[in-house]
């Protein structure tokens, strides 16, 4: 059976709405792995290297910072990626919220509060300046990106297109309800794993 690895937003959790609308929609299919991302970014682009050296996924799907770690990871352990709304700035993001927050989605170690901090803020500026290093003429036709049109927190779609040649929209904004991942989402999911290894 394929394996599916879904990397959420900053603010959500493995159990946020596109991860639950991708598992329904890919139930009996394939194996869809959600996990919790970590706070800081070194950490959280460790275990999603562990997963995809463990796991062997055929495919991974981001959403926001989650597809801003997945276009750097997926050159380096080949695999294909669909990025939706990528978030190719998140140190902007952040530092326009320093504070304490909480995220919109559970967790599974039960801990839904986070601080926000300038350390964190220079953590993800300093990966943010090697994000393209592993870009190369391969990657191009591997790495798909899909656009909310409606999308007020990240408009990157020029930067994505700068180095990969796929580009698709959807009729929504930065975070899709289940329906619009189920609808427009899921076709690319299903065309990318047929198509591409």
């Amino acid at each position: 059976m394929k394996k599916i690895l879904f990397l959420h937003g900053f603010y959500a959790s493995g159990s946020c709405v596109p991860a639950l609308a991708l598992r329904e929609a890919f139930e009996g299919k394939a194996i869809v792995l959600t996990p919790d991302l970590p706070l800081h970014p070194a950490d959280a682009i460790k275990l999603i290297r562990e997963i995809c050296e463990s796991e062997k996924p055929d495919i991974i799907v981001g959403n926001s910072c989650g597809s801003f770690y997945a276009q750097m990871i997926s050159p380096i352990v080949g695999v294909p990626a669909l990025l939706g709304n990528p978030h190719f700035k998140m140190s902007d993001f952040l530092r326009e919220r320093i504070g304490s927050h909480q995220y919109k989605s559970p967790r599974a170690d039960g801990n839904q509060n986070f601080t926000i901090t300038e350390e964190l803020v220079k953590e993800f500026e300093e990966i943010e300046a090697h994000q393209f290093d592993s870009c190369s003429i391969e990657n191009k036709e591997r790495i798909w990106g899909i656009f909310g049109e409606e999308d007020t927190l990240a408009h990157f779609e020029p930067l994505f297109l700068q180095y990969y040649l796929k580009s698709y929209h959807f009729p929504g904004g930065h975070t899709p309800t289940a329906e619009q991942f189920q609808t427009w989402y899921c076709p690319l999911i299903e065309k990318m794993m047929m198509t591409i290894r």
